[in-house]
């Protein structure tokens, strides 16, 4: 149907993490019981799949410092985060969970609807990122990823960010290339000590005038020192935004609710969370997919256990989600009541992790753990009432799709000294895949409908692809040695290495129509291209050796310099090879494996400029990336590359007010995909305004996005096909602008 619309945290790669414990030895009995109570839990130690997270206790800093043992390459978002880099300030001008990423090293966003965008790390994106909520991955629902894990989650609910890029030890997940995103929700409020009952709650407001996008949201909780019952909610909803020439860019309006409730329970170092919730969408344009989003709806229950006992701690969870997911087409690209090419989705994911962190010794930290993901898909579309090509069966684009992983990891940490600190670690993954028998709108071929079927080779292609066995197993296995030597007060460099591996997704493998239409339902690209799945792909195999060096002043609080270059080859890359075309310029791709390489730099700085009792405390912060992408068997260079960028930002602090202008600068891209027909876009610079002034129980915000109303091309954002096609689909289409001028305000009050 055609729709019209009018208007306590978790530790990744916890290098040298500090845990308080009542006793930190009995080693070998405790990796002994550790291993057992594992291989309990998973039922396949042998072939079970790690990935270390321990929690860390209240109020022990992760992500701050060489000497709290974060990764030097890794950053941190929180809520109470440095300076204006806070949860607070970024939650006011976005819906976009994704967009809460910006201007953290080494991340850039690749164009999607306006509450999903696909986040990539060093160049790689989208399912080469190990993107986790609430420490469990989410497939996308989608054969057009409409919903990515990052939309699944409300701004509203994040209270910590933390991303790895580059070099990932292997206990923060596998089945990824770059890198991991780790996003929590708040966890449960319990009472202070002393404390009967304890309440809470905050009610926000916010107003973007580009789009007239407003978000409301309520937080509210109620516990005792062992108890705790939360509840969470939040609705955005936005128009078509205009670029900075005026024009309003069709297909990115949303309107997205999101509910949770979270139940706690403590006692004696032990802690139990659960937590429920259901997600709706009814509607999100996307102007760079033929699609849009018609309906999408997520149900979700987690669990999770942290313990901690006389031989470690233990960290144990489990997760399970059904998002039921419709496309069709908006009004912006032709959508008439009643009408239209309804396309469903449904997906269940299921897992569980368990992980265990056991001191050794003063010097030796071992963490070892399990892991399993399930994840189901079907894949259907409806047959349309008087359509020759399309009716009159419903047509599986994949039917009784499942993807199932498990595996494990052991991951050791020796301090041999106070300036030399090593990190290794092995990690298994089983990959196994499968699907059934698939069905076109038609099993009649040239010979039964002459031209037409010439046209629309479906049924020969099912009949192929139903020929074929569907089950594919990969056996994947990542290593990681990583090196830190802090020779002073000021300084530290860290160097590694790092193997990685992904095996394809359901739709690289299985999407097998090879028609104009079907083909062009298949891709997350946002070239509007056609895309065909491969049963023969292997696993992506990434080799990246990466070295940071960080400068930074004795006290940690005047100046600090980073800098990151990285190299990755990525073997059997899972690119694309041209089949065909679609016509107006758009072609038919295979995905295809190839060789590949990356390299690039990261580079962050930020330093206090000046500091008064009575002006207050002014503070330049500023990050800047480049990476070069080739595939080394055609020479083209790879998709969605970000060209050099840098964002400076000037912040001011004074009691309870804070500000900030921030420049936002990216060259030209010229070198883009051959293959896929990728636009080159002009340099650009944006400016943007904000401040914030906090008293009490009360927080008001106000801000000016692109200040000068920059007409400026996306270099991710993809194609604006949404207009193309408004415009009778002739000439060429071009790279999709961004949102000009923006006022936003917006209020919370806490009670």
């Amino acid at each position: 149907m055609a729709v019209r619309h009018d208007g306590a945290a978790s530790c990744p790669a916890g290098f040298r993490s500090r845990l308080v414990m009542t006793s930190r030895f009995a080693a070998a009995d405790a990796l002994r019981a550790a291993l057992l109570s594992s291989a309990a839990l998973a039922g396949l130690f042998s072939t079970a799949a790690f990935a270390q997270t321990v929690e860390t206790l209240p109020g022990i800093s992760v992500f701050a410092s060489p000497d709290d043992g974060a990764l030097l390459s890794g950053s941190l978002l929180s809520g109470d985060g440095l300076g204006e880099a806070g949860l607070a300030a970024r939650r006011v001008s976005t819906a976009d969970t994704a967009a809460l990423l910006r201007g953290l090293a080494g991340v850039s966003l690749n164009g999607n609807g306006g509450v999903s965008s696909l986040p990539a790390l060093n160049g790689l994106g989208a399912d080469r990122v190990n993107v986790l909520v609430d420490g469990a991955p989410i497939a996308p629902a989608c054969p057009n990823q409409m919903n990515p894990a990052l939309s699944a989650i409300s701004p509203m609910r994040v209270s910590k960010v933390e991303v790895l890029a580059g070099i990932t030890p292997v206990s923060a997940g596998g089945d990824s290339l770059s890198g991991t995103i780790s996003v929590e929700s708040a966890p449960p409020v319990f009472a202070a000590p002393g404390e009967a009952v304890h309440t809470e709650g905050k009610l926000s407001a916010f107003y973007r005038s580009n789009g007239r996008s407003v978000t409301g949201a309520a937080e509210a909780s109620v516990a005792n020192d062992g108890f705790s019952l939360g509840y969470s909610g939040s609705w955005s909803r936005a128009e078509n935004y205009k670029a900075g020439n005026g024009r309003t860019v069709r297909s990115t309006l949303y309107d997205v609710q999101d509910n949770a409730v979270t139940v706690g329970a403590r006692r004696d170092g032990h802690k139990v969370t659960l937590q429920g919730g259901i997600q709706t969408m009814p509607y999100q344009g996307f102007p760079t997919q033929r699609m849009d989003l018609t309906d999408n709806r997520s149900a979700f229950l987690n669990g999770r256990y942290e313990g901690i006992f006389d031989w470690g701690t233990l960290d144990a969870r489990a997760n399970w989600r059904r998002t039921r997911h419709t496309m069709n087409f908006l009004e912006d690209k032709g959508g008439t009541a009643g009408g239209g090419m309804p396309m469903d989705t449904l997906t269940t994911d299921a897992g569980y992790s368990v992980k265990a962190t056991l001191p050794l010794s003063d010097r030796d930290t071992l963490r070892v753990g399990t892991e399993f993901r399930h994840t189901g898909l079907d894949d259907w579309w409806d047959p349309v009432a008087g359509s020759m090509m399309m009716s009159p069966l419903t047509y599986w684009n994949v039917k009784d799709g499942t993807r199932n992983r498990v595996g494990s990891f052991a991951e050791w940490e020796a301090n041999w000294s106070p300036a030399w600190t090593t990190l290794l670690g092995l990690r298994n993954d089983v990959v196994w895949m499968d699907t059934g028998a698939v069905q076109p709108y038609s099993w009649q071929n040239a010979t039964g409908m002459g031209m037409m079927a010439m046209a629309n080779p479906d049924a020969a292609d099912a009949r192929a692809f139903n020929a074929r066995g569907h089950a594919r197993t990969d056996v994947n296995v990542d290593v990681t040695a990583l090196v830190r030597y802090t020779p002073s007060d000021t300084s530290a460099i860290e160097a590694g290495y790092a193997r990685k591996t992904r095996s394809p997704n359901l739709y690289e493998r299985y999407a097998w129509g090879t028609g104009g239409m079907s083909s062009s339902m298949n891709g997350w690209f946002g070239d509007a291209n056609g895309y065909v799945g491969n049963l023969d792909l292997k696993p992506e195999v990434a080799h990246t050796v990466s070295t940071t060096l960080s400068l930074y002043d004795a006290t940690r609080k005047a100046w600090e310099v980073k800098l990151t270059p990285y190299y990755t080859y990525v073997q059997d890359f899972i690119d694309v090879e041209r089949i065909g075309t679609l016509g107006n310029g758009f072609v038919k791709l295979r995905f295809a494996n190839h060789d590949a390489i990356l390299v690039g730099a990261n580079l962050s700085a930020a330093a206090r400029v000046y500091e008064d009792e009575e002006i207050g405390a002014f503070r330049l912060s500023g990050v800047a990336g480049w990476v070069h992408g080739r595939n080394l068997d055609i020479g083209d260079a790879l998709y969605h590359m970000m060209p050099l960028n840098a964002l400076l930002t000037l912040e001011h602090r004074r009691g309870g007010w804070s500000s900030a202008v921030e420049v936002q600068a990216t060259a030209r891209k010229e070198r883009v995909e051959e293959a896929r027909n990728e636009p080159k876009t002009p340099g650009y610079a944006l400016v943007t305004l904000r401040t914030g002034y906090e008293w009490g129980d009360i927080r008001i915000d106000a801000g000016i996005e692109n200040l000068f109303d920059q007409h400026y091309l996306q270099p991710l954002g993809g194609v604006d096909y949404a207009d193309y096609r408004a415009g009778g689909s002739r000439g060429t289409v071009g790279a999709l602008p961004g949102a000009g001028r923006s006022f936003i305000a917006g209020m919370t009050v806490k009670f």
